[in-house]
């Protein structure tokens, strides 16, 4: 393909734009620059400051898509340029549909994976220490609907075996409302491909139009098997580097999991379009390799 050749859609998916409707928490990180530039090309140039670069995750729920109903984790391990501003650079992406992994790994080049997400909904004990005027205030509004916490385990399937990928816990209260923030436009370019199935480095675009308003950040917990680990700056476990391109990249998408939130947002009446990404190796080689 040449310089900006669309790829087209085989599946069935239909043409794009592709459009999804659902709800999704977008949560960024603090992630270690060296632990982003393992999972990024070396023909991108990594945005940072101070040793670190911005990563995080995307967790979404569509109740309507191209592929139905379906739940998506999307790690991203950085931030890397792209004049005259930067996109994203996702190290993996989980996902609860057969198709819509099939599509992102062939039509969009993301490194897909078929995954389960089981879900449990806990309610949020009152304090001991409401009483009164307070606690009453607090049932009479539904705050404590808003104090219910769900908990999303994310179980990557590989055949006859499954790797328990993290535990995500959400909290979404805001005290006394309901209030789900202002609706916004946004775009969110990204970069893929360099996989088997797509090894083009690709650019594609998220259109998204939401309520979004701020939450606390998600808490993200990894049950790690018996691999070497050690204590990073931030107090989080992380995994060293393993020989198997499987661990090692399981290592770097954990790293970027327990790595630092700093801010998380709620998109809500979500509808996105997702363009069908274009072809860039080519200029990526000229202009922005790395010296």
């Amino acid at each position: 393909m040449e310089i900006g050749d669309q790829k087209c859609s085989s599946s069935g998916y239909g043409k794009p734009p592709w459009k999804f409707r659902g709800r999704a928490l977008y949560q960024l990180h603090l992630v270690k620059a060296g632990t982003a530039r393992a999972c990024i090309p070396k023909e991108l140039r990594l945005v940072e400051a101070f040793g670190y670069t911005l990563g995080g995750f995307f967790l979404a729920n569509y109740d309507d898509s191209p592929a139905g109903t379906f739940d998506e984790l999307v790690v991203i391990s950085g931030i890397v340029w792209n004049r005259p501003t930067s996109c994203a650079w996702a190290a993996k992406v989980l996902v609860n549909s057969v198709e819509a992994c099939d599509h992102g790994r062939k039509e969009v080049g993301l490194p897909s994976h078929v995954a389960r997400f089981t879900k449990r909904i806990e309610a949020v004990p009152k304090r001991q220490s409401e009483r009164g005027l307070l606690s009453f205030l607090r049932e009479n509004s539904n705050f404590h609907n808003q104090k219910n916490q769900e908990h999303v385990q994310v179980t990557e399937v590989k055949g006859p075996t499954s790797i328990d990928v993290c535990n995500i816990n959400l909290s979404f209260s805001v005290p006394f409302s309901k209030w789900m923030g202002p609706a916004i436009k946004m775009s969110l370019p990204s970069y893929s491909g360099h996989t088997e199935y797509s090894p083009e480095l690709l650019k594609y675009s998220c259109q998204i139009q939401c309520r979004v308003r701020a939450v606390k950040p998600a808490t993200v917990s990894v049950e790690l098997p018996a691999l070497n680990r050690a204590e990073d700056g931030d107090h989080h476990s992380h995994i060293t580097r393993s020989g198997e391109d499987g661990e090692h990249e399981q290592s770097l998408c954990t790293s970027v999991l327990l790595s630092k939130p700093i801010l998380a947002f709620e998109f809500s009446c979500m509808e996105m379009q997702v363009q069908a990404p274009t072809v860039v190796s080519q200029y990526f080689n000229h202009s922005l390799r790395t010296p």
